[in-house]
């Protein structure tokens, strides 16, 4: 088989195509938990902590040339190494944010699936019609005992 009949198999895969879409709406989804983080809850976080801008907290690794402003931007134009640890808190709530809703996700999604199952399990099953060589021996019989009757 060759290489590129191969691949057209694989791609066409629905498990495939299903991986993509959620690749994409993933990336979509994360961009949304980053505006929350970032504009609605760090803002807040930053207010109840005293006014602290998270996305500005950070430790020089090296000398800050007189002259340039303190912000965490100035300072990387600046040149100078930087350990941005507002920026990498700032993350870690992201990706707690983003964790915590996939996993509410997944586990709706299994709660939908048990109730799915016990609707199955719990449904009638369907009468299971009597094999056809069944029938003719109840015939036979039925035929034999009318016949004993008879004499």
């Amino acid at each position: 088989m060759s290489l590129l009949k191969e691949f057209r198999e694989f791609a066409v895969k629905g498990n495939v195509v299903d991986l993509a879409v959620a690749v994409i709406i993933g990336g979509a989804f994360s961009g949304i938990v980053k505006s929350l983080v970032e504009d609605v809850i760090m803002p807040i976080v930053g207010r109840v902590v005293g006014n602290l801008d998270f996305s500005n907290l950070f430790l020089a690794l090296g000398d800050i040339p007189p002259g340039t402003a303190t912000t965490l931007e100035a300072v990387r134009k600046a040149g100078v190494p930087v350990l941005a640890y507002g920026s990498f808190i700032t993350v870690v709530i992201n990706f707690t944010i983003l964790a915590f809703i996939i996993f509410m996700m997944v586990r709706q999604v299994k709660k939908l699936a048990d109730i799915a199952k016990k609707e199955e399990a719990a449904a009638p099953a369907e009468p299971v019609p009597t094999p056809e060589d069944i029938v003719l021996l109840r015939e036979i019989r039925d035929a034999l005992k009318a016949a004993e009757q008879k004499h």
